[in-house]
């Protein structure tokens, strides 16, 4: 059975240039996922991510200045936000900030995240700098549910890209990028289309 009604009603919360976001956005305009985007959350009102939301006349929303200073004045007026479009599933895309376990145990299973590494290898900040240094030949991308630890969620989908030999942090990233661009409509869309459970940390699709 789908997990919402759909079209779903789609929820993104954004830091910084948004790429994820827009391609999420350019797959519901495009008809390749039941759903719409309702609301479209910044915790930086200078995101460009923001302006691109505002350019496709979507609902945008900015959590950042001095009325939101520390975690919970600025995640309680992101819960107002998303009961108030009615939010069936949460994307982050580039969203810079750990959400508190509170907050995501209000929305279990229904909050998805893109991180550019295989996890469980290399989660949280630097993941293409810890790929380097590891010596790795291979990384990639991950699309899992949130939990209450840091890029430790149940994952729903990943993709693989290999390590060149003269790779920096910048082209790792520029070839990843596009991967997780893929990797996450598809993922959307594999959620939104029901036919899936969680078993412990694996998630299972019929």
């Amino acid at each position: 059975m789908p997990l919402v009604p759909l079209p779903a009603r789609l929820g993104v919360l954004l830091s910084g240039r948004g790429s994820n976001f827009e391609a999420i956005a350019d797959a519901c305009e495009r008809g390749e996922l039941p759903a719409r985007i309702v609301a479209v959350i910044s915790d930086r009102e200078e995101a460009a991510g923001l302006r691109r939301a505002e350019e496709r006349t979507l609902p945008t929303f900015s959590v950042a200045g001095d009325a939101f200073v520390g975690r919970r004045a600025r995640e309680a007026r992101i819960l107002e936000i998303l009961s108030e479009t009615g939010v069936d599933l949460i994307c982050l895309a580039g969203f810079m900030r750990l959400l508190s376990p509170e907050f995501v145990e209000r929305f279990p299973l229904r909050i998805l995240n893109v991180h550019p590494s295989l996890l469980p290898s290399f989660p949280g900040r630097d993941a293409h700098g810890q790929a380097l240094r590891s010596g790795v030949r291979v990384t990639g991308a991950t699309v899992h549910f949130v939990d209450a630890g840091t890029d430790s969620g149940p994952i729903v989908g990943q993709a693989a890209v290999p390590i060149l030999p003269d790779d920096d942090a910048g082209s790792l990233s520029a070839r990843i990028l596009p991967v997780e661009h893929r990797l996450y409509v598809d993922a959307v869309r594999r959620i939104l289309a029901g036919g899936w459970s969680v078993d412990g940390r694996v998630v299972r699709f019929s």
